[in-house]
C-alpha cells in the first residue's frame, strides 16, 4: 500500500509504540498536523470500571481554564422573564413552547441545552430526542438550574460534560492546535485530575488503564500515565 507523504511525515517524527508526557505528545502533534484546518486536540481516557453497573459509571463538567477554542450555541428551555436572562448572559436561543415544538419537529440545531425545572416536565418528553444527541439537561451536570445566567456563563467559557461510554473510555476535546503549547497541556491536567477526582468507590483494581491524545486528523500519541498522574497529585 503507498503510504500518502502526510502520513509518511508523521512516522518520521512520531514512535507509535513509545509512551510520551503530555508537553511532548502536544509538541509533535501541533508538528506533524498538515492539514488546512485548525485541527482539535482530543483524549480518550480508558478507564477500568464496568459502566453496566450504575455505581461505576463515570460522568461530570470540569471547566477548562482555557476553553474548546469551539463556538458553542446554547439553548435554554425556560418559561417567562428567565428567557430574556439567559439572552443577556449570551444564550443563543432561549424561550419555551416555540422551541419545545422545534425539537419535536426535528431540528437540534445546538451545542447544549440548559432548563429550568419548572421546564423539566415538558422537557423530560423530549428524551428520546434529546438523550441520544447528548442535549438532555441533567442537574449533575448544572444544566436544570434556575441561575440560568451563570450556567450559560460557564459553557460559554469552556465548561464541559463528559461520560464514561459503554466499553469504558471517556472521550472529549481538550481545545484546538492553534492554542500555545501550555495552554493546551493545562487543560490536558485539570481534565485528568478532574477523571481521577471521579474514581468510584467500587471501582477495583486499575482505574487508568491508558491515555491517548490525539488530533482530529492526527494519529494517537499514548501518554506516560504513571509520569503524569504523579505530577497531578
Amino acid at each position: 500500500m503507498k503510504v500518502s507523504k502526510r502520513i509518511k511525515t508523521i512516522q518520521e517524527k512520531i514512535d507509535l509504540n513509545k509512551e510520551y508526557s503530555l508537553e511532548d505528545a502536544v509538541k509533535l502533534l501541533k508538528e506533524s498536523s498538515t492539514v488546512k484546518f485548525v485541527e482539535s486536540l482530543d483524549v480518550a481516557v480508558r478507564l477500568g470500571v464496568d459502566p453496566r453497573h450504575a455505581d461505576q459509571m463515570v460522568r461530570g463538567t470540569v471547566t477548562l481554564p482555557h476553553g474548546t477554542g469551539k463556538e458553542v450555541k446554547v439553548l435554554v428551555l425556560t418559561k417567562g422573564s428567565k428567557a430574556e436572562e439567559a439572552l443577556q448572559a449570551g444564550a443563543d436561543y432561549a424561550g419555551f413552547e416555540e422551541y419545545i415544538e422545534k425539537i419535536k419537529g426535528g431540528w437540534a440545531d445546538v451545542d447544549v441545552v440548559i432548563a429550568t425545572p419548572d421546564a423539566m416536565p415538558e422537557v423530560g418528553k423530549l428524551g428520546r430526542i434529546l438523550g441520544p444527541r447528548g442535549l438532555m439537561p441533567n442537574p449533575k451536570s448544572g444544566t436544570v438550574t434556575n441561575d440560568v445566567a451563570n450556567a450559560v456563563k460557564e459553557v460559554k467559557a469552556g465548561k464541559i460534560e463528559f461520560r464514561v461510554d459503554k466499553t469504558g473510555i471517556v472521550h472529549t476535546s481538550l481545545g484546538k492546535l492553534n492554542f500555545t503549547d501550555e495552554q493546551l497541556v493545562e487543560n490536558a491536567k485539570i481534565f485528568l485530575q478532574t477523571i481521577l477526582k471521579l474514581r468510584p468507590s467500587s471501582a477495583k483494581g486499575q482505574y487508568v488503564k491508558s491515555v491517548y491524545l490525539s488530533s482530529t486528523m492526527g494519529p494517537g500519541i499514548e501518554i506516560n500515565k504513571d509520569d503524569t498522574f504523579a505530577s497531578l497529585k
